[in-house]
């Protein structure tokens, strides 16, 4: 019996986004736009025979406040009906992105939960089932809306219907060279304390549907860029500092603007040179999910 399976997820970064909201968790989330980053989180899964422990790290360390992946492992019992029990699990997940900066580690976290799990359990399901149990954590500790899908499929992907990747609709910005993804972080963010607030909620949806509709006359990555910036001014989400970084980044790069939701400035370019300091660099990500050897 296969007891260790290993995946990577990579990180997510939304550039515009609409809330929709509905009762169903199944069919609540958001639409919009985003990239996903060559950098983001492995995870490994390893289940033995055992009595019930449950030891859960990031990088290493123990986390015990690690409630995205607690609650994956919950979705997964609760629909399939395993006994924990009967096993031993240790999952850990490695990073070198911020956590609740705007990258969708959550989503990730997720992720390499429901992917890699349910199989060391003798539970087969399908890659969308496993997007599902992922969707429904995010959803239910507000954590994020529409990271999940974005990260399966990888690339600029566009979120044209909500929910969970069973009944969601996406389509891809086509990506035809190598594009660099320059970030910077001054610190974090609670996506639920955005996400749940009705003023920014309002604001969010006001500037999120009409960008969409532009995005899709005009499907390029400039674009996407463009209104991505466009989103963050018009939902006042950004502050100065991090406005001051996104005009330097914008000056060398493609276009630059703010992850949504975090505090990090993004910029997308065809060189990974940058004048700002402390930046983190990656590639723009085209492939998504892969099962690691």
């Amino acid at each position: 019996m296969i007891n260790e399976v290993k995946v990577f997820v990579p990180g997510h970064i939304t550039g515009f986004f609409e809330i929709i909201q509905n009762a169903n968790p199944l069919l609540k989330g958001s639409r919009g736009a985003g990239i996903t980053l060559d950098e983001g989180v492995t995870t490994t899964c390893q289940v033995y025979e055992g009595n019930g422990k449950l030891n859960i790290g990031v990088n290493g360390k123990y986390d015990k406040f690690n409630t995205i992946t607690r609650k994956t492992i919950d979705i997964i019992t609760d629909r399939y009906g395993v006994n924990l029990e009967d096993y031993d699990i240790n999952i850990n997940h490695e990073l070198k992105l911020a956590i609740g900066a705007g990258f969708g580690t959550s989503a990730s976290f997720a992720l390499g939960v429901s992917c890699s799990l349910p199989s060391l359990l003798g539970v087969d399901i399908t890659f969308k089932q496993a997007g599902e149990i992922a969707h429904l954590a995010e959803v239910s500790l507000s954590s994020g809306l529409g990271d999940v899908i974005s990260e399966m499929y990888g690339g600029c992907v566009v979120r044209l219907k909500e929910g969970t990747p069973v009944n969601a609709i996406i389509d891809k910005i086509q990506i035809t060279k190598p594009i660099y993804v320059i970030t910077k972080t001054l610190g974090s963010l609670d996506t639920s304390t955005i996400i749940e607030n009705p003023v920014h909620q309002m604001r969010i949806n006001n500037s999120g549907s009409l960008l969409l509709n532009r995005l899709m006359k005009n499907p390029t990555i400039e674009n996407f860029i463009k209104l991505s910036n466009t989103f963050s001014t018009n939902t006042q989400l950004i502050n100065g500092q991090l406005d001051e970084i996104i005009q330097q980044l914008n000056e060398e790069s493609i276009g630059a603007s703010m992850a949504m939701l975090g505090n990090t400035a993004f910029a997308l370019s065809y060189s990974p040179d940058t004048q700002v300091d402390n930046c983190q660099i990656t590639r723009l990500n085209t492939s998504g999910i892969r099962f690691l050897e």
